[in-house]
């Protein structure tokens, strides 16, 4: 294994970072596990509402999926065209946390005959949430830290973001323990809904656009598009095939995602749920944490294959959980759980490294729009397409009783996690040449921004000398 130096990032860099990041992962919290479980309880009653359980459910995930796509493919050319992200950041935020607190008027005590009229409206909320979500988040805050960073410190960078949808997950568990209550949501969505504001506000003070960002001229409507023209796939094939190992990595997770708390209380029966999903959140940051490090000081190719291995080892074990008596469903869901969830996270932080080193100069943004398609549009409809299925396929019809999520939902996402074995032998294929290639780019612009500071530094001395020259003249 060769050893490279990180470039180092400043602190407000960092700060950006870790709360643009943070506090954007506890709002898509809120939406893939808290707006998919609000509306699974509201329609829990299978001898009243039928399958409106799942219905409600792919809807809500499939349609955002859809959204947020399209909002980032135009967000993310708008942003490269101005030239500018943080504008976009921080008015994306303020509206974002206004959108969540939409779903504080939904009704929760209405008859079976007013379904499809719930349903609409959670879907339209969910959509015009995710509107404003994607356009600071996923469009612009992700094409910003592509911006300020390199290929010598992305994989630490990438797996700290990988990290903060788990650290968000405890932020909404411990705001929901307080406020989420069955027969009152609307505190609970009023305060998750400040915690977005806040950030556009710190934001202004805080995010700081890359000075080295390429404003891009884009004349015509088709160049908003560009990610998706098939000569630019061919030339950037190897970007094409990490996303597309990422989208399988993605599916596996979306399969049991939006499930995974109601699978813990219900299905499991574990009603206390906070500390063990906590403990395995915290050592599934810690794996994160140093793995992304071992990333950037070794390089990425090393832990591919090995990190999809115990992606699926940590699923089975999961789905195995289903064979033992209920006493050993907790311990199993602290080992398996935290070894399907760092596995993950580590790969996923690899990969979308992997992704936003072949990204060309000046398009950072445009290419916002294929990450998203690969990596929330697929995933958030195959996936769930996946759970309806199974959830369907293992629903009784002749049981009236409440709705739980089947085991099988973790088989399932084992085996579409091994398939992303194949785009990853061809990444790993070019990362010797993707490697070399980054660390090169990042020297040059170390240099030039080395040359940069030494003929600034030299220029304020020469001014400084010329005053001084002048103030001695004047004093004789």
């Amino acid at each position: 294994m060769t050893k490279s130096k990180s470039t180092r990032l400043g602190a407000k860099i960092w700060a950006s970072v870790i709360i643009c990041g943070l506090i954007g992962q506890i709002a898509w919290v809120i939406e893939n596990m808290y707006f998919a479980t609000f509306a699974q309880d509201l329609f829990e009653d299978v001898s009243k509402f039928g399958n409106n359980y799942y219905i409600a459910t792919t809807l809500m995930v499939i349609l955002s999926a859809v959204t947020a796509t399209v909002t980032t493919i135009f967000a993310g050319a708008f942003s490269d065209k101005l030239g500018k992200r943080k504008v976009l950041i921080t008015a994306g935020y303020l509206v974002w946390g206004v959108t969540i607190m939409l779903f504080a008027v939904i009704p929760v005590d209405f008859d079976s005959g007013k379904s499809g009229l719930i349903i609409a409206l959670l879907v339209i909320f969910d959509c015009v949430m995710t509107f404003a979500g994607s356009t600071a988040n996923d469009a612009s805050f992700n094409a910003w830290v592509t911006d300020v960073t390199d290929g010598t410190n992305r994989g630490l960078v990438n797996t700290i973001l990988q990290i903060m949808p788990v650290l968000a997950t405890v932020v909404a568990i411990l705001v929901a323990m307080f406020t989420y209550d069955k027969d009152n949501y609307s505190l609970f969505f009023i305060i998750i809904g400040v915690i977005p504001i806040v950030c556009g506000i710190i934001s202004v003070f805080l995010v700081k656009d890359a000075p080295n960002i390429v404003r891009s001229d884009m004349r015509k409507f088709s160049d908003i598009f560009y990610g998706f023209r098939p000569s630019v796939a061919k030339q950037n094939k190897y970007m094409y095939i990490a996303l597309a190992a990422l989208g399988l990595v993605g599916i596996a997770q979306q399969t049991f995602m939006s499930y995974l708390i109601n699978f813990i209380t219900k299905t499991l029966g574990i009603t206390d749920y906070m500390l063990p999903l906590a403990v395995v959140i915290v050592l599934s940051a810690i794996i994160t944490g140093v793995t992304g490090f071992l990333f950037d000081k070794f390089g990425r190719k090393h832990f591919y294959i090995p990190l999809v291995c115990v992606v699926v080892v940590g699923t089975l074990l999961v789905y195995l959980t289903k064979f033992m008596g209920q006493s050993a469903y907790l311990p199993m869901l602290y080992v398996g759980g935290t070894i399907m969830l760092g596995s993950m996270l580590c790969t996923s932080g690899g990969l979308m490294s992997a992704f936003q080193d072949y990204i060309p100069a000046g398009y950072e943004g445009r290419f916002q729009g294929v990450r998203m398609l690969f990596t929330v549009l697929i995933p958030m409809v195959v996936g769930p397409i996946i759970s309806l299925a199974i959830g369907i396929n293992s629903f009784d019809a002749h049981d009236t009783g409440i709705a739980s999520p089947p085991f099988e939902i973790f088989l399932a996402a084992a085996i579409v996690a091994a398939l992303a074995l194949i785009p990853i032998f061809f990444v790993r294929k070019d990362a010797d040449r993707l490697r070399r290639q980054v660390i090169e780019q990042a020297l040059a612009e170390q240099a030039e921004q080395a040359e940069k500071t030494e003929h600034i530094e030299q220029t304020e001395q020469e001014n400084n000398e010329e005053i001084s020259a002048s103030d001695n003249l004047d004093n004789n």
